[in-house]
C-alpha cells in the first residue's frame, strides 16, 4: 500500500478561570502576540480580537502507536477569557492501514490530556497573578485530532477520496480501526468542504481529516472550536450546580423564615454573578475571532461548530439562564415576603408590648 507523509495535529484544551489580563501575562511569560495567518482568499477582517498570547514549552517525549518515540514542542495559546489551547504536531508516515490503527489507539487520550496538563503546570502558576479567579478543574479538558495530508501524499486524490477510501476515511474521523457499518460512514462523511479540486476537509466529533497546502489559518479555526466547546461545557456545568443549589432553596421543605433570612443573599448573588458570566462568554468567544459570511474559514468553523453542536449547547445554556433567572425571582420575591413578615412580626409584637405596659401602669 502507498505510504502517506503527514502531520498529526493534536489539541488540547483546558479552562484556568475566569479571565487573563493578558498584558500582565506577557510580563509574567515571555510571549508573543498569536496573529491569524490568511491567504488570499482569507478577508482582512478576520482576526482575534483581542489577540492571544503564545508561547512553546520544552520537548515533550511520548509513544505513539505505529508513529514510535515522538518529541513534539508544544505550542501553547492562551485568549483572555481564561482558555488555554495546547497544540502538538507530529509528523508521521504511514501506509493507510496502520493510519487507521494509530487512529483507533488515538480512541482513549487520556495519557495526551495528563502530558499537556503536567506541562502546563509550571506557566500557569507562573500566570496567576494575572488570571482572575483561577479554577483549574481536573475533569474538564477537550482533545481533537487532525491528521493533515499533503495532496500529493493521500491514498487517492482529494477529488475522489469520498467515494474510493470512504471506509477508511470514516475510521480516521471515527477514531475507529474497526470496520463501520453503512450508516456510520455515511453520518461520518456527511460534512465536508473543499475549496479547490486538490483539497478536502472532513469534520467529525472526534477527528478531522485535512488535504491541503499552508492551511494554519483553518487548522487555527478548528482550535478555536475546540476552545469553544470546552467553554460551553465549562459554563453549563456551572449552571448545573447553581441551580441545583438553588432549588434547594425554592423547595418547601427548606424554606423556613429564619433560615432563608440568615442565607438568602448568597444564593441571589451566586445566581447573578453566573448571569453575567454566562451572558459575558458567550460575547466574548464571539467577538475573540468573528467567523461569518460565506468565506471558506468561516464555513470551515461552521462546519466544526455543527459537528460540536455548539448551537444546540448554546440554547441548551440560554434555557438554563432563563430557568435561573426565574429562580432568582422566586428566591428574591419569597426573601422579600419572608422580610416582610418578620417586620409585620415585629410590628404586632411592639403593639402587644405597648398594650401590655399601657396596662400594668394601670
Amino acid at each position: 500500500m502507498a505510504v502517506s507523509e503527514g502531520i498529526l495535529h493534536i489539541y488540547v484544551a483546558f479552562d484556568w478561570g475566569e479571565e487573563i489580563d493578558l498584558e500582565r501575562a506577557r510580563r509574567l511569560v515571555p510571549a508573543e502576540t498569536r496573529e491569524l495567518p490568511r491567504r488570499r482568499r482569507t478577508p482582512t477582517s478576520i482576526g482575534y480580537r483581542p489577540a492571544p498570547l503564545q508561547f512553546s514549552l520544552p520537548a515533550l517525549a511520548f509513544e505513539l502507536r505505529e508513529i514510535g518515540a515522538v518529541q513534539p514542542v508544544p505550542e501553547v495559546t492562551v485568549f483572555d477569557f481564561a482558555a488555554v489551547s495546547v497544540a502538538l504536531h507530529v509528523p508521521f508516515r504511514l501506509p493507510p492501514d496502520a493510519l487507521a490503527r494509530l487512529a483507533g489507539w488515538l480512541a482513549d487520550p487520556g495519557f495526551l490530556v495528563k502530558l499537556a496538563r503536567a506541562a502546563l503546570d509550571p506557566p500557569y502558576r507562573q500566570l496567576l497573578p494575572a488570571i482572575q479567579n483561577p479554577n483549574w478543574q481536573d475533569d474538564l479538558s477537550e482533545e481533537y485530532f487532525v491528521f493533515h495530508l499533503e495532496p500529493e501524499d493521500c491514498p487517492s486524490p482529494a477529488a475522489t477520496i469520498l467515494q474510493a477510501r470512504e471506509a477508511w476515511l470514516a475510521g480516521l474521523v471515527r477514531l475507529e480501526s474497526g470496520p463501520l457499518s453503512r450508516e456510520e460512514i455515511a453520518e461520518a462523511l456527511r460534512l465536508h468542504l473543499s475549496y479547490s479540486p486538490d483539497d478536502l476537509f472532513v469534520a467529525d466529533w472526534a477527528a478531522a481529516l485535512l488535504i491541503d497546502r499552508s492551511c494554519e489559518e483553518t487548522l487555527q479555526a478548528i482550535e478555536f472550536a475546540n476552545l469553544q466547546l470546552l467553554e460551553y461545557r465549562h459554563i453549563d456545568n456551572r449552571l448545573d450546580s447553581s441551580l441545583a443549589g438553588a432549588y434547594r432553596w425554592v423547595h418547601p421543605e427548606t424554606r423556613t423564615w429564619l433560615a432563608f433570612w440568615r442565607s438568602a443573599a448568597r444564593p441571589l448573588r451566586l445566581l447573578g454573578e453566573l448571569k453575567v458570566e454566562a451572558n459575558g462568554l458567550f460575547e466574548r468567544t464571539g467577538n475573540v475571532l468573528k467567523l461569518v459570511g460565506d468565506q471558506y474559514l468561516a464555513r470551515v468553523h461552521r462546519l466544526v461548530a455543527a459537528r460540536f453542536h455548539l448551537e444546540e449547547w448554546e440554547k441548551s445554556i440560554q434555557r438554563k439562564l432563563e430557568v435561573a433567572e426565574g429562580v432568582y425571582q422566586v428566591v428574591s420575591d419569597q426573601a422579600a415576603s419572608l422580610r416582610t413578615e418578620f417586620l409585620e412580626l415585629i410590628v404586632i409584637f411592639l403593639i402587644l408590648l405597648e398594650i401590655v405596659l399601657a396596662l400594668f401602669h394601670r
